[in-house]
């Protein structure tokens, strides 16, 4: 849809520009036109001021002339003649110097193109013969053609779109199929592994127990901390593998966000404890959101994780609580040193850390980039900022419930 819409706007913009074009074009070729039936007219006056013939005599309603002398003093007119503000003795004065002369005058009906035509007897001119005709008929010319144009552009982008809509359906038809069979191979490969994954620590558990020699023991731990560490990648790759695919359940239930809160908090007191941090919750009263509440501890629980992982020895976490508008929001605090602004767009990336967490092993990097999926799945978002002064802040916010 994105495709297709960039499609329609760049075409879009294409036939603008080449409509307005067309259009300037069009006015300049009418207004071209109506100086050579300007001249035509006057052509046929003049011949009837040669001739002696009816000067009243043929000519078209729509024409506006009249006869001068070289003075511009009035010979004729016809009876419409003044509507076209005609005579205009400086435009046949002008004429009679420089031969034929087109004008275009201001009059109160509107604007008025004119011509003026010497008429020599003898080589000396003996009078002018001046035609008119309104700009509105150009003006009418041109609103009729935009008429036409207006619908034939907009049918040609209902065509566009449809055409761009299957054009582009056919051009990203292989790239989601090369992102199912990548999906597909993530879930299989994680689930794979983590079998043999599983024994390996289950053996390293047995030989743990049973040597004796402190240097093999250190090396053992070593290896069970790896494997815990690869199977908690394996755990977060099957997450996202079925998060990408929509196969992973997301309620959309009605739940206190208060309640959840408060139980998220217990359950990291006892880690806040040990690195040291103080521990806060702050909420008044429920929160009714509308969600899953199983996802959201999850989505809280990562982000305490984080939290606890920056905050030094002293230093506070809060959580806090709040309905806004049509969202209930919830802020998780630091008092660490903040996320660096190289770092903030990109906290949420897949396997992103920042290098001061991939010299500590810290995580997996893949925490963070679930917990905004899942949040995203319940309708809502995960931002991240730094708060006045020091130290990180992610805001969960999610539909708010009915009360």
């Amino acid at each position: 849809m994105r495709l297709t819409l960039g499609y329609v706007g760049v075409l879009t913009f294409i036939l603008l520009l080449f409509g307005a074009v067309v259009v300037v074009g069009f006015r300049v070729a009418v207004y071209k036109l109506q100086d050579t039936q300007l001249l035509s007219e006057a052509e046929n006056r003049k011949g009837i001021v040669y001739g002696g013939g009816n000067m009243y005599a043929g000519g078209s309603d729509v024409f506006g002339w009249s006869v001068v002398g070289p003075d511009g003093s009035p010979l004729g007119q016809t009876s419409a003649s003044a509507e076209f503000g005609l005579p205009r003795p400086d435009l046949a004065r002008q004429a009679v110097r420089e031969g034929r002369k087109y004008g275009t005058i201001e009059e109160p009906g509107g604007v008025v193109r004119v011509v003026s035509l010497p008429v020599k007897r003898a080589g000396e001119v003996t009078a002018v013969v001046q035609v008119a005709q309104s700009r509105a008929v150009i003006d009418e010319a041109v609103d009729k053609f935009v008429r036409i144009l207006v619908p034939v552009g907009l049918v040609a982008l209902a065509l566009a779109a449809v055409g761009g809509h299957f054009i582009s359906g056919r051009a990203m038809r292989p790239i989601r199929q090369a992102f199912d069979k990548q999906r597909a191979f993530v879930a299989d490969a994680s689930h794979e592994l983590k079998t043999p994954l599983t024994l390996i620590r289950a053996d390293a558990e047995v030989l743990a127990r049973s040597n004796r020699n402190q240097d093999d023991r250190y090396l053992l731990e070593n290896l069970l901390v790896e494997a815990d560490r690869m199977d908690a990648v394996l755990s977060d790759l099957l997450v996202l593998a079925r998060l990408d695919a929509g196969k992973l359940a997301v309620a959309r239930e009605p739940f206190n966000l208060s309640d959840v809160l408060v139980e998220t908090v217990d359950r990291f007191a006892a880690r806040a404890g040990v690195a040291g941090a103080r521990l806060e919750v702050q909420t008044a009263g429920k929160l009714p959101a509308r969600g899953d509440a199983e996802r959201t501890r999850q989505i809280l629980a990562a982000l305490l994780d984080n939290a606890l992982r920056h905050v030094p020895p002293g230093g506070t976490v809060t959580v806090a609580g709040r309905r806004d508008g049509e969202r209930v929001v919830a802020a998780v605090e630091d008092s660490g040193p903040g996320i660096p602004p190289e770092h903030l767009s990109r906290v949420f990336d897949r396997f992103y850390q920042s290098g001061a967490a991939r010299a500590r092993r810290d995580g997996t990097g893949l925490g963070l980039a679930i917990a905004r999926d899942f949040a995203r799945a319940q309708g809502g978002d995960l931002t991240a900022g730094n708060r006045e002064g020091a130290g990180a802040v992610f805001r969960l916010s999610l539909p708010a419930a009915s009360r």
